[in-house]
């Protein structure tokens, strides 16, 4: 009878145990995108509303000026974006703290707006020892804007960066990309920012997923609301940096990468690197290599379980 006893009381200890581990192993995760920007950010934005085990406390705008095709309000052009997807995924209560609409000035002055404010807040409400995960999109202004807004977040959160090129074995960066391009100024600040926790996906490396439209519309094609809103956006979207692959049979899906490497880190590889010549010195980590077919399967799996239910 006592080891009996002892057995139930064992299996409610390792119960509590398990969902409280469960609890703090959940990232809590605020997303900056500039989804209207392009394709890629629909489909990396579902896969993180998805996923049981990320918080998803909120989704930011972000501006993406540099853009041929963007309007003045390129910021509530992602806004509303933002708002159409997550009411397609039955999280129209979801928080969308609208961004900047422009770069910031200075290396000294925020942009502030409801975005950066939010993060600043969310950040402060930590309990001690907790890390607010912070994944960039596009550009950078609203995360570091709330950098310059309150220093004090620094501690505490860690920032996900997608952006620039680069080579791991020269360690050369080219920071003429897209993303970088919308705020140059505020990627230095997130390079030079001691005490900063920031991993970068490079555009070198998240190049490599690659997505086929004909397995898209296998997957998606009539299957849910939200799968023929992808799939519409692939089809309507111009590509005004391209003339190769003029029926857009393929497309890179370099937003998913960084939201697949947050979610699965053994799919990916990380190394630590001096920041770039002419910038302060410190060590960033940046992704050097993933798992493009794990990443693919896991989320075309997560689609299928967004319809099921």
């Amino acid at each position: 009878m006592i080891f009996a006893i002892i057995r139930v009381l064992g299996f409610f200890s390792f119960l509590i145990f398990f969902q409280e581990s469960d609890k703090t192993e959940k990232l809590q995760v605020i997303i900056d995108a500039d989804t209207a920007n392009e394709v890629d950010d629909l489909y990396a934005l579902a896969r993180a509303i998805e996923e049981p085990n990320i918080d998803l406390i909120a989704i930011t705008s972000a501006q993406f000026h540099t853009s041929p095709l963007a309007s003045d309000s390129s910021v509530w052009e992602s806004q509303e974006i933002n708002e159409k997807l997550v009411e397609l995924m039955g999280r129209a209560s979801l928080e969308l703290p609208l961004g900047a609409n422009a770069p910031i000035e200075n290396l000294y002055e925020p942009q502030i707006s409801e975005a950066s404010t939010f993060i600043v807040n969310t950040a402060l409400s930590l309990k001690k020892g907790e890390k607010l995960d912070l994944v960039i999109l596009g550009s950078c202004t609203n995360v570091v804007s709330a950098i310059l807004q309150d220093p004090s977040i620094i501690s505490r959160v860690r920032v996900h960066y997608l952006g620039f090129w680069h080579d791991p074995k020269t360690n050369i960066y080219n920071l003429k990309e897209f993303n970088s391009g919308n705020d140059t100024l505020a990627v230095r600040v997130l390079l030079e920012t001691e005490g900063l926790d920031l991993t970068v996906m490079s555009a070198t490396t998240s190049q490599n997923l690659v997505f086929e439209k004909r397995i898209v519309d296998q997957n998606l094609k009539g299957k849910s609301a939200l799968g023929d809103y992808l799939v519409d956006r692939w089809e309507t979207f111009e590509r005004w940096w391209t003339k190769a692959d003029p029926e857009k049979t393929k497309w890179t899906m370099w937003d998913l990468a960084i939201i697949e490497a947050l979610i699965h880190p053994e799919w990916t590889s990380v190394s630590k690197f001096t920041t770039p010549e002419g910038y302060k010195k410190r060590e960033i980590k940046i992704h050097t290599a993933i798992d493009r077919e794990a990443m693919e399967a896991d989320f075309w799996q997560s689609m299928r379980n967004s319809n099921a239910n």
